[in-house]
């Protein structure tokens, strides 16, 4: 909305606002349009959300001062980092303040004896990555886009890594966090154990900018494996894909990573990444050891395991340009589906059911997907029961809205039926609110007195994940 069709007490509370923040930020706060409009959306289809106003602070200090301007004019505040969700997550839906905390990036320390780091919620995941390239350690928590910490650990994030090295949830040990009155606060500590009160890392880890701004975080870090193993086997059906992994993991296969694709998302990356393997259910594999025996070991036990479930053997990437490319054509199935049909939208979906219904839950998937209008393929995490559908939609089509919308109600039931979760790795936004209530029953109103009792006005990223209006 522009500031000229703004109703006359939110334009005089917008003008009061930029008054006051203009001497604490300068330059760094814009209502310039461009700007407005690039913080109006992430990478979803959900419609775009202008803010009223943009602010880059460089400190947590500014963060508190910006909120106790926000509360004193009464006007909301969105946090925004690289702008990857796919939820909605940065839409500015009641316009207000929107906090771009990309020059926020600084690594704040490193210690590898302890295995830790702690950076500014600005910093990038390659970012830290580089910072680590002389330390014999990594972060492993992989989105497949470089998001900043601070939104990965806002939405929960996980990716291909997952299966061993957990998601965001684990690898948080401590944050600073600030509140919607502008109080900072610091949960967590640099210990691996606490029993020391409630666990308020992890309520903010997760919450989606809605409780706080999230502007430093202490991580985990992970020591870089010695001998490391990639594979690719294509098999006969989806369900023996799933259960090779099954097997695997009930054995105590060391998976790393190991992603499933689709018959339909291996053509499509074949034709984006330009490489050559057969249009079956396939399976990525990369094994990490303490040694190249342990990693043959574990190799040769999952190969024997496939080779039983219509498995037509492995096909291994042994040279380090070899299995960049193939986690690269993973990586970049969204742009490879979107190449399907040019000019097209793409509708991510996010479901996770226990692994044990993994398979039952994608045949019945791709049985749905059997009489759409549009393309769409199949890509997930299977190790961790999460996969997403990638629906290749026409964004000014009605019916194929309307449908696609449709699809996504039935495979979040269909998850649930299942004793899984509406969204595994995407987080809720504004996109999947309606399925709270579904999946969380009476614990949706406790949910709803955290939000009332940290943020009473509503203020903080409104109109995302809980509605208490």
């Amino acid at each position: 909305m522009a500031p000229g069709s703004l109703s006359s007490s939110r334009l005089h509370a917008v003008q009061a606002a930029l008054a006051d923040l203009q001497p604490l930020l300068g330059s760094r706060v814009t209502t310039n349009a461009v700007e407005r409009e690039h913080h109006s959306h992430g990478e979803s289809y959900h419609l775009p959300a202008l803010p009223d106003i943009v602010c880059f602070p460089q400190s947590t200090g500014e963060v508190s001062e910006i909120m106790k301007i926000s509360a004193r004019h009464q006007i909301p505040v969105v946090p925004f980092g690289a702008g990857t969700s796919v939820e909605g997550h940065v839409n500015a839906l009641r316009g207000g303040v929107t906090i771009d905390l990309r020059e926020m990036n600084k690594i704040l320390r490193v210690n590898a004896e302890d295995c830790d780091a702690t950076v500014e919620a600005g910093v990038t995941r390659m970012q830290l990555i580089k910072s680590l390239s002389n330390t014999g350690l990594t972060f492993f928590v992989d989105p497949g886009a470089d998001a900043t910490i601070g939104g990965m650990a806002s939405t929960r994030a996980s990716g291909t890594t997952s299966v061993r090295y957990g998601t965001m949830g684990e690898n948080v040990l401590g944050l600073t966090v600030v509140l919607a009155d502008g109080r900072v606060i610091q949960t967590g500590s640099r210990a691996r154990k606490s029993s020391a009160g409630y666990d308020l890392t992890h309520l903010f880890v997760g919450a989606e900018g809605t409780l706080g701004i999230l502007t430093e975080v202490t991580l985990r870090l992970h020591p870089l494996p010695e001998a490391v193993s990639v594979a690719v086997c294509s098999f006969e059906t989806v369900r023996g894909a799933v259960e090779t992994v099954i097997q695997g993991i009930q054995l105590g296969a060391g998976f790393a990573r190991v992603e499933f694709l689709d018959d339909k998302q291996v053509e499509a990356i074949n034709k984006y990444s330009k490489i050559d393997l057969p249009v079956l259910p396939t399976l990525f594999f990369e094994f990490h050891g303490i040694n190249s025996r342990d990693v043959k070991e574990q190799a040769e036990l999952v190969e024997s395991l496939a080779a039983e479930h219509g498995g037509q053997g492995f096909r291994w990437r042994t040279k380090l340009e070899d299995m960049e490319e193939l986690w690269s054509a993973r990586h970049n199935a969204y742009f490879a589906s979107r190449a399907l049909r040019p000019g097209s939208e793409v509708l991510s979906t996010d479901a996770c059911v226990p692994i044990s219904r993994l398979a039952e839950c994608i045949t019945e998937t791709k049985n749905d997907l059997a009489n759409f209008s549009f393309p769409a393929t199949i890509v997930g995490h299977v190790g961790d029961g999460n996969f997403h559908v990638l629906c290749v939609i026409d964004p000014k089509n009605p019916s194929e809205l309307e449908e696609v919308a449709q699809f996504s109600e039935r495979i979040v039931a269909r998850a649930l039926r299942m004793s899984g979760t509406c969204t595994g790795e995407h987080g809720i936004g504004s996109g999947k609110m309606k399925f709270l209530a579904a999946e969380h029953g009476e614990a949706l109103e406790v949910m709803r007195t955290i939000k009332k009792a940290l943020d009473p006005e509503n203020r903080m990223n409104p109109g995302k994940v809980v509605d208490i209006d």
